[in-house]
């Protein structure tokens, strides 16, 4: 199954609207929008804090498509200190970096491209984080499949190894979607709840967030 293409898996359309984002960021202070509400932001930190195994101080963290950065500055005020976003628009990651700088935050941030195999310049990485990024991606008008592929092979290049999470929240694909058309690449670790609504008798999630690992060799 493919998605309608959308002007939401285009360059185009977040730069203009990361444009108008750091407009209103230097006028009055305004971050812009959190991606799919807060809500879903603090489900996944506060399921990083329950880890027993997950060192804050030396984690590596890259969140993938960070947008105004938000989600990484969460994790900073919590005691996180390797942390890296990346963004295809120069325009999100011009607003990042000022929030962070105006926060005193030390987060590294980079444009990169994820469906270009940009892995090779970015490093290996703990926990790697996606909050609708694979979403706007298989929204690309111009062949989405071949750019859903190329950005999961290059999430599994950046993961350091087989202990390394895959956090990954969508409001497009079904957790079995995301399991079935990750499963040459990752394997299900868990799944992060999330709320869900009822209609005509069935029971379904607004958004679905899971845990993956990456597939042993």
């Amino acid at each position: 199954m493919e998605l309608e293409g959308s002007e939401l898996g285009t360059r185009e359309y977040w730069e203009t609207s990361y444009t108008r984002e750091i407009k209103n960021y230097k006028s009055h202070g305004d971050v812009g929008e959190i991606w799919f509400d807060e809500d879903s932001q603090q489900r996944i930190v506060d399921w990083l804090l329950k880890q027993e195994n997950i060192d804050k101080e030396t984690a590596r963290v890259l969140d993938l498509g960070c947008g105004n950065g938000m989600f990484l500055i969460a994790l900073a005020n919590e005691g996180f200190t390797q942390l890296t976003g990346v963004d295809y628009s120069p325009k999100a990651i011009e607003l990042a970096m000022g929030i962070a700088k105006d926060q005193a935050l030390d987060i590294s941030y980079n444009v990169a491209d994820l469906t270009q195999n940009e892995s090779q310049t970015l490093g290996s990485y703990n926990i790697i984080h996606d909050k609708g990024t694979y979403d706007a991606v298989s929204l690309c008008p111009d062949d989405p499949k071949e750019k859903r592929n190329n950005y999961l092979a290059t999430v599994s290049k950046l993961l350091q190894d087989e202990q390394s999470h895959f956090i990954i929240t969508s409001c497009n694909w079904t957790e079995e979607e995301l399991v079935h058309s990750f499963e040459h690449l990752f394997v299900k670790h868990c799944t992060i709840p999330t709320p869900t609504f009822k209609f005509g008798g069935k029971v379904g999630n607004v958004v679905t967030s899971v845990v993956f690992k990456k597939k042993s060799n």
